[in-house]
């Protein structure tokens, strides 16, 4: 397998074909290596257009997806960003090359494991991984961008409350067949801009099941 052939092939394919066109995100997917962060036995699957089974029905989101959510959000270098969900830590890597510190929520111990082992032999020190269950674990905290890397039937409205003013919040929401990808910006204390971005499929996010029954 040539291996930089493969990840050319992904940028020209996949990835700029679905508008992403950033070229400080193009760049940053040759510098921040996918493979390195799957086992061997998906080393060959990294750069293909899919998503990727992981620990506890978890998945990896599809190398165009991850690129788009960074594009997205357009994480500075002075803003915070909470990720809801680690997978193999790599959408973690890339929202970190651009971010101040990037705060990582996830259940399952096993993904926590991968995740930081990840991260640490790829040299990216500016995140943290919190083992955490629900939405609303960082309640009372405050972010530049909140990433939620697994579909929600609604918004919850108080993640939407943790953003800063002019902070951004990536989600897919709905139902299959049918779910869009939103990136909500706040605006004011009371007032927020929500911008259907594409029509997507994603699997829904662990344990997050019952939050359309939950009041805000």
């Amino acid at each position: 397998m040539n291996i930089e052939k493969s990840r050319f092939n992904m940028i020209e394919q996949q990835i700029r074909p679905w508008n992403v066109l950033d070229l400080d995100v193009l760049n940053l997917l040759i510098v921040c290596k996918r493979e390195n962060f799957f086992p061997e036995s998906q080393k060959s699957l990294a750069f293909f257009d899919t998503e990727l089974p992981l620990a506890g029905g978890a998945f990896a989101l599809s190398p165009k997806l991850e690129a788009r959510i960074v594009q997205e959000v357009a994480s500075k270098k002075s803003e915070s960003v909470w990720l809801i969900g680690a997978g193999t830590g790599y959408l973690a890597a890339l929202l970190a090359h651009q971010a101040k510190h990037v705060t990582v929520t996830e259940t399952n111990p096993e993904l926590i494991a991968t995740a930081t082992k990840n991260l640490r032999d790829n040299d990216v020190s500016n995140v943290s991984i919190i083992q955490a269950s629900g939405l609303t674990a960082q309640q009372g905290a405050a972010y530049d961008v909140i990433v939620v890397s697994g579909s929600l039937e609604i918004v919850p409205q108080v993640l939407q409350d943790m953003l800063n003013i002019g902070g951004r919040l990536f989600v897919v929401t709905g139902q299959a067949p049918v779910m869009a990808a939103q990136l909500i910006r706040r605006e004011s204390d009371a007032s927020f801009q929500a911008t259907t971005l594409f029509e997507t499929v994603v699997p829904a996010l662990p344990q997050s099941e019952h939050v359309s029954r939950f009041t805000f």
